[in-house]
């Protein structure tokens, strides 16, 4: 009910109904995963760089129909921020205006449920640009896999630390590293670690 109410309030903040489509039903059987890389770790003040997605259907990893944006920073990268990210100044000539890119990313996922790994820093990210421009927030459904696979491992060892690291959760659910890490690789591994975890139980050896 609070989820409701909240979605209503957030659509009457919407300032341009071209995008009111964000706030239908979805009753279709796809989800969204994806990842985005910035230029640092503040929601407040970092940039968006790329946005990388890959559509789920029926259990299946559309990897033909991925999604990929590069966007323009306001500002020089510094060699720091690189260093994360991989991303060099001659990787954005010929990125686009983060209006535009931002603009297809929402027309790519609609008003499909969303997926990732530590979603919620990615969705505050858009919420970054979408909120002065459109008035609103992301109202898609939003599922967090490290949430899966705690869940999942807490009932074997409750007292515990678990390793929530992206790589631990891959080598634990056995799943092949795809080497280059950009924005769509993850996102494609991502939804790799939430189809494992649908049937996945863990090794009670542990």
């Amino acid at each position: 009910m609070f989820n409701l109410i909240r979605k209503k309030l957030n659509r009457r903040n919407l300032k341009d109904d071209n995008y009111a489509f964000l706030f239908d039903d979805y009753k279709g059987k796809e989800c969204v995963v994806f990842d985005t890389e910035t230029t640092g770790l503040n929601t407040k003040k970092d940039e968006i760089l790329s946005i990388g997605a890959v559509t789920i259907k029926d259990n299946k990893i559309l990897s033909s129909q991925t999604f990929e944006v590069f966007l323009k920073p306001s500002n020089t990268i510094s060699e720091k921020s690189i260093t994360i990210h991989n991303i060099r100044p001659c990787d954005l000539d010929n990125a686009l205006e983060p209006h535009k890119a931002i603009h297809d990313f929402l027309h790519y996922i609609g008003s499909k449920p969303l997926v990732g790994y530590y979603l919620e820093f990615d969705i505050k990210m858009i919420n970054r640009y979408i909120k002065p421009w459109l008035g609103i927030v992301l109202p898609n459904k939003a599922t967090e896999v490290s949430a899966i696979y705690f869940d999942k491992k807490i009932s074997l060892i409750p007292q515990g630390n678990i390793d929530l690291g992206f790589d631990t959760i891959m080598r634990d659910l056995n799943i092949p590293n795809m080497g280059k890490h950009n924005a769509v690789n993850d996102a494609i591994m991502t939804a790799m670690m939430y189809l494992k975890l649908q049937r996945w139980v863990p090794d009670r050896r542990y």
